[in-house]
């Protein structure tokens, strides 16, 4: 007996769009019309900014000496990474960065699965959680250093008290450890947010499987929920990098970037209104625009991969 194939239908593929037929279409303007007023203030409020931030960026510019003012191509960009100090401030800026990112995520993703069980007042106790990333961040840095790090007064010498301990002048002693600690009590709750929906998505006949098959807690976290939670953990630490790349309040109010943590952001103040050169503020501040850029790049893309995911289940 002979077996016919048939073969799939072809289709023929769509013609392509001309530009006129894309930008000067009437239905296409129809469209996009109304949004015009819209782009044209983003474009205003955002874009000419930095265009004039860059062109400034390439000269030489020092209110101290307004009669010697110029075009100085990139010399402001090679003493951003040849001058110590901003050299100092670029390692403290990725350091903290890193280590804020990396520390709020284990602790969110611990809460996240401890806020993910059912039992009495999980919504009080998620609304207390979620409480520090509310707060004002100058509000939550000056906090921290006259309610916890205050050598007199502060909670931490005050429990050191009650067991007899010494008595420690915690910002002084250890002031990139106290703006780091600041940053991850305020970030932790912001990776559990996006952690706990992360665990909410779970598919739940995969867990039901699971349980079936006698799978123990440690091996359903490892080989189902650690995968499942892969973009979303990369989405946490993107967009967590992309404002801590930014950080200047917590720096600013608990040590003022004293004791070597001036981070980029910071050294970008001190240029402007210490050192009075606007032309190499701009070029610093040129640079942690493009690296914000780039981090949200990525945090784009992830999150459109999470979206695509999603309308493909």
């Amino acid at each position: 007996m002979a077996v016919t194939t048939v073969d799939p239908p072809v289709f023929p593929a769509p013609p392509r769009l001309t530009f006129r037929d894309k930008w000067l279409a009437k239905d296409g303007w129809a469209r996009r019309g109304p949004l015009l007023p819209a782009l044209v203030f983003v474009i205003v409020l955002t874009q000419l900014p930095f265009v004039a931030t860059l062109v400034i960026s390439l000269m030489r510019w020092n209110s101290n000496y307004p009669d010697d003012i110029g075009f100085t191509g990139l010399s402001n960009f090679k003493t951003v990474f040849t001058d110590a100090d901003l050299r100092s401030a670029v390692f403290v800026t990725i350091e903290m960065t890193v280590v804020v990112v990396l520390v709020s995520l284990v602790l969110g993703l611990g809460v996240a699965l401890l806020l993910n069980r059912q039992f009495f007042g999980r919504g009080i106790v998620r609304t207390l959680m979620i409480a520090p990333f509310l707060i004002v961040p100058v509000a939550a840095a000056l906090f921290w250093k006259h309610g916890i790090y205050n050598p007199v007064y502060g909670l931490l010498n005050g429990l050191l008290t009650l067991v007899h301990g010494p008595q420690v002048d915690w910002i002084t002693q250890y002031p990139r450890l106290a703006v780091d600690v600041q940053l991850i009590w305020q970030w932790t709750p912001f990776m559990m947010l996006i952690l706990l929906a992360g665990l909410q998505s779970r598919p739940p006949e995969v867990l039901e499987a699971a349980a079936v098959d006698g799978a123990s807690p440690w091996k359903v976290f490892r080989f189902i929920t650690l995968p499942h939670m892969r973009r979303y953990l990369e989405l946490g630490a993107l967009l967590g990098s992309i404002y801590i790349v930014q950080n200047f309040d917590s720096v600013y109010t608990l040590t003022a970037g004293a004791l070597g943590t001036a981070n980029l952001p910071y050294q970008v103040y001190e240029t402007l209104y210490s050192a009075n050169d606007y032309g190499l503020a701009s070029a610093q501040g040129v640079i942690v625009v493009v690296g914000s850029i780039v981090i949200a790049t990525f945090a784009l893309r992830t999150v459109s991969t999470l979206f695509s995911e999603e309308v493909s289940r």
